[in-house]
């Protein structure tokens, strides 16, 4: 889910945060990504022409696996350095968020249901998307193919998007990728968005850069923590009526979620707010502040060359692909991975800004007249 209406905020107040590039402006970048994300974006967006998703003969969805094999070709294609990281257990204070996901997918199983004697391809479309979710098989598949192709990955003990974020935090990868907001939350150097959709999508990629989003919202990271709870997130709900403009308003006249309950609670008569029973915001905010993590010595990862044979039976015996796609997909895999190798410049120059020095006074005659250049 994310964080609701953290990303317009930020447009709004920290501008200088944002940054449009595109796959060329990362060559040589070391990006460490939400692996969950786009395996929900693949399952969701790869799709037959009835809008049905890809399935081998067996009948098993597939569209993850041709999702992540061509997207992650045309990231090294263009220079970049892919690590994906999967999600681990998620955190006791998320279950409510769960348990509210999967009964609206409960929910949409039931329309879909219903719609399929009587709806058109939009509307079977439109509910099919509320219902998926990558199972652990297609996790696991997803983990396959990559060791086959060569691009590492990292089981995350919890949260994928906080053990991104740590890898970009501590310097082992330039930038955490991910759609979700809350990555925000941990740290990241760098945040992109976008970097996994569809080319046809031509979206540009947003990178945002923490530090500016700090200088731009005038706080630091415990209170910009505490204003992305009070806006909404995964661990938590939020206070009925607070929205960004006055989740905002909020943390800037009082400084603080703690401050700000208090208020609350004080001062029922001054306002319509009502902070939830037993609201676990305390324990949300210590999850972001101090997630569970892999520390950067239990963490090493390398790029190799493809396994053409394995992918040749996993992609194309066992999942019925083509094998002329799957045979050209790892040459420019191949031929991608030996090229990003040359890296960036500024990987091994530091950028030093000069300062034009100053010319001499030209020497003058007895007359003042500036001598003639020789």
């Amino acid at each position: 889910m994310g964080v609701k209406g953290l990303n317009q905020l930020i447009k709004e107040h920290a501008p200088d945060a944002f940054k449009e590039l595109t796959m060329k402006n990362l060559f040589g970048r070391k990006i460490a990504i939400d692996a969950s994300m786009c395996l929900y974006q693949y399952l969701i967006a790869v799709r037959q022409q009835d809008g049905q998703q890809l399935t081998s003969e067996d009948g098993e969805t597939t569209s993850h696996l041709l999702g992540m094999f061509y997207r992650t070709i045309r990231m090294v294609e263009n220079g970049l350095k892919p690590l994906y990281v999967f999600d681990g257990k998620p955190p006791v204070l998320k279950g409510g968020e769960l348990e509210k996901r999967l009964l609206k997918r409960q929910e949409a199983e039931k329309q879909m249901a219903e719609l399929k004697e009587t709806g058109t391809v939009e509307e079977l479309m439109k509910f099919e998307k509320r219902t998926v979710r990558a199972s652990r098989e297609q996790n696991a598949e997803a983990k396959k193919l990559l060791e086959l192709m060569g691009i590492p990955y990292v089981d995350a003990p919890s949260e994928a998007e906080a053990q991104c974020a740590e890898l970009a935090r501590s310097g082992k990868v330039f930038a955490a990728a991910s759609e979700d907001m809350d990555t925000l939350c941990y740290e990241p150097k760098f945040l992109l968005r976008h970097l996994t959709v569809a080319e046809a999508r031509k979206l540009p990629i947003d990178q945002i850069e923490f530090a500016e989003v700090l200088k731009g919202l005038g706080m630091d990271k415990s209170t910009f923590v505490d204003m992305c709870i009070l806006l909404g997130c995964d661990y938590c709900e939020t206070i009925k009526g607070v929205g960004p403009v006055t989740a905002f308003k909020l943390i800037k006249q009082h400084g603080s979620l703690d401050n700000i309950v208090e208020w609350i609670n004080n001062n029922p008569e001054k306002t319509k707010y009502q902070v939830p029973e037993n609201w676990p915001y305390k324990e949300a905010k210590e999850l972001f502040m101090n997630p569970e993590l892999l520390k950067d010595d239990e963490i090493d990862f390398k790029w190799a060359e493809p396994n053409l044979d394995g992918l040749i039976e996993f992609m194309v015996r066992d999942k019925g692909f083509s094998e002329d796609r799957i045979r050209s997909g790892a040459e420019k895999l191949k031929k991608g991975l030996k090229g990003g190798v040359q890296g960036r410049l500024d990987g091994f120059f530091t950028v030093v800004k000069l300062t034009p020095a100053k010319r001499k006074a030209e020497p003058k005659t007895k007359n003042g007249k500036k001598k003639a250049r020789k």
